[in-house]
């Protein structure tokens, strides 16, 4: 455990208010994850309405990402973080109100206001952290920053299952989402106090230049984010929904779930170095996401036999078995995909690394609104993510194959 902890220990204190300032956003993004669709069911909207309106999140990250990473190459990244800080949790609250009140209008807006600003911490963090941390404890810190996705899902998870068993009239899911958007303005907090902060690099162009990057090798280290990220757009932002329809488990234990599936998910992720080191990236990347897929397949098939009590149970273990593993590849993933492409294309593969999940995600999300319109199964979209998972496993082996020979 010394030896495991030695590393992060390393980690300077601007790092980790860069870390705690995505950690209160993350908050929000985890908990709206969690309850937010089965909170629009409860008011009255349909499986596919909630998908559409949820979609438009993704929208702004698409339209977004790219250009917020093309900016940030000629800035200090300081004032972003304090942008996203304040203006994600404001809209978030807005988000809320537009739900209850039913506007449409006003619920595309600040959904779509909610995925842009979301977007700008999220792009801002990696450069973050290639411009300002040693390069022998990158992988620590991109481990930190994904493991804010658990660790706010924990406190997110316990919250909810807490305070609404504390006291189910007053703590509805109405209730709950507004008190973790007003704890979000924590982030500034955080953001306000980061003194370190270099800028890009004197040999960095002062304007865009379309050849400046080398697109053939970004292309081919996005491929399996692309394959992946179309999957899982099908699944994860609608497992609530799975959960709530077939299973018939409310918002309250599935948040707890969520938490309890988050905490494997964070000691998982602590350990990803560890595991990096002795076991390199073609077993630890493609051997954790293989056995992911295969849970993903039995969580999915559970929907055939819901009627039985054990199917609850098997949904249970099968979610808890591939949430862990799928999370703990993705800071051994971005770290591979960033010394593959090189340093220049570092700032535009983390905003297209972004866009491409927002974008891949909305477009699912689309999808899966008009599979649930005409009904199309729970199991059958699933199993149709396992597939893509499977695909985008095959891809991830490839591009370590050719970046361990590029490397020899």
């Amino acid at each position: 455990m010394r030896n495991l902890l030695k590393y992060y220990r390393d980690l300077d204190r601007n790092t980790l208010f860069v870390i705690g300032a995505q950690f209160f956003i993350q908050l929000i993004n985890v908990s709206f994850l969690s309850i937010l669709l089965i909170y629009m069911s409860k008011e009255g909207y349909e499986d596919y309405e909630s998908a559409d309106f949820f979609s438009y999140r993704f929208l702004g990250v698409l339209l977004f990402a790219l250009p917020i990473g093309i900016l940030i190459r000629h800035y200090r990244l300081k004032p972003f973080f304090v942008a996203s800080s304040l203006i994600v949790p404001l809209i978030s609250l807005v988000l809320i109100y537009a739900v209850h009140s039913h506007q449409s209008a006003l619920l595309y807006c600040s959904t779509f206001l909610w995925g842009l600003f979301f977007s700008v911490m999220q792009v801002s963090v990696l450069p973050y952290i290639l411009r300002n941390t040693r390069p022998e404890i990158h992988t620590e810190a991109f481990a930190l920053s994904f493991s804010t996705w658990s660790l706010s899902g924990i406190l997110g998870g316990s919250l909810i299952h807490l305070l609404h068993k504390l006291d189910p009239d007053f703590f509805t899911e109405r209730t709950l989402l507004m008190i973790i958007s007003a704890m979000g303005l924590l982030s500034l907090f955080f953001s306000l106090r980061i003194n370190r902060d270099n800028g890009p690099e004197e040999s960095t162009p002062k304007t865009f230049r379309f050849n400046q990057y080398d697109w053939g090798v970004i292309a081919k280290a996005m491929f399996p984010t692309l394959i992946i990220a179309s999957g899982a757009g099908l699944t994860i932002q609608f497992m609530s929904l799975f959960f709530f329809n077939i299973h018939g488990m409310d918002s309250y234990p599935f948040a707890l779930l969520n938490a309890v599936a988050l905490v494997i998910v964070f000691f998982s992720i602590i350990v990803v170095p560890t595991i990096k080191r002795k076991l390199g990236y073609k077993i630890a990347i493609t051997a954790t996401q293989t056995i992911a897929v295969m849970a993903l397949v039995v969580l999915a098939t559970t929907e055939f036999y819901s009627t039985l009590n054990i199917a609850l149970y098997i949904a249970f273990a099968a979610y808890l078995i591939r949430q862990p593993l799928m999370n703990m590849a993705n800071p051994m993933a971005s770290e591979l995909v960033m010394k593959y492409v090189g340093k220049k294309n570092q700032e535009i593969i983390s905003a297209l690394t972004s866009a491409t999940w927002s974008g891949s995600w909305f477009i699912s999300a689309r999808i899966f609104k008009v599979m649930r319109e005409h009904e199309v199964r729970y199991a059958h979209i699933f199993l149709i993510t396992a597939g893509l998972y499977a695909l985008g496993v095959f891809m991830y082996h490839r591009l370590i194959v050719d970046y361990e020979r590029r490397d020899v």
